[in-house]
């Protein structure tokens, strides 16, 4: 089994990821009281703030930001063959944006498995000095769910592990329709706040 981390295509999650997320529709408890966003449901927890981003020309929902402890995570979710995992390539992807940006990034073995700690240029309009990011990815079955951490979770140990568990709370629903891969699951606005 060993063979297959070295492939660029294999899956990338953690051994437990059935158990202790992120999960698919199909494992995660369904009398939970989650928020459903359609491609994700997030659970409800003391002190999370929850913001939906918004893509300007289409209006359609491209990212789900959780601000949680001086921290802030976006996840998005993507279709993924059934077989083949995302994450490796996505890396490599991320690193050349980053230094194409003018940031520095080193891979590094993290709690979900491989990720970027990397160091990127903010929007000029905050003096475009460098912030620190940890890239985070995992495969699912048939999904992929990249998520981004800033501030505090980026550097802080402690604060790491509660956006970490924060992220393997999360449920991806992928659906029975056919997408072809990396296609954004679609997003969409709660029915209403705290309801499933």
């Amino acid at each position: 089994m060993t063979e297959e981390i070295t492939q660029p295509t294999s899956k990338s999650a953690p051994a437990n990821r059935a158990t202790d997320g992120p999960f698919d529709e199909s494992e995660a408890n369904p009398v939970r009281p989650y928020i459903d966003l359609g491609g994700i449901k997030i659970l409800p927890r003391e002190g999370l703030n929850l913001r939906l981003e918004v893509e300007e020309q289409s209006k359609r929902i491209v990212a789900v930001g959780l601000d949680y402890e001086g921290s802030s995570l976006q996840v998005q979710p993507f279709a993924a063959p059934r077989t083949l995992g995302l994450w490796h390539e996505t890396r490599m992807q991320l690193i050349d944006q980053v230094r194409q940006q003018g940031g520095r990034v080193q891979e590094r073995e993290g709690a979900l498995g491989q990720e970027l700690l990397a160091e990127v240029p903010g929007p000029a309009s905050e003096g475009s000095q460098l912030r620190l990011a940890r890239f985070i990815g995992v495969d699912g079955p048939r999904w992929f769910l990249r998520g981004v951490i800033n501030g505090a979770a980026a550097s802080d140990p402690a604060a790491a592990e509660k956006v970490e568990d924060l992220f393997r709370s999360i449920v991806v629903v992928r659906g029975g329709t056919p997408m072809p891969p990396r296609d954004l699951i679609p997003l969409k606005m709660p029915a209403t706040p705290g309801t499933a």
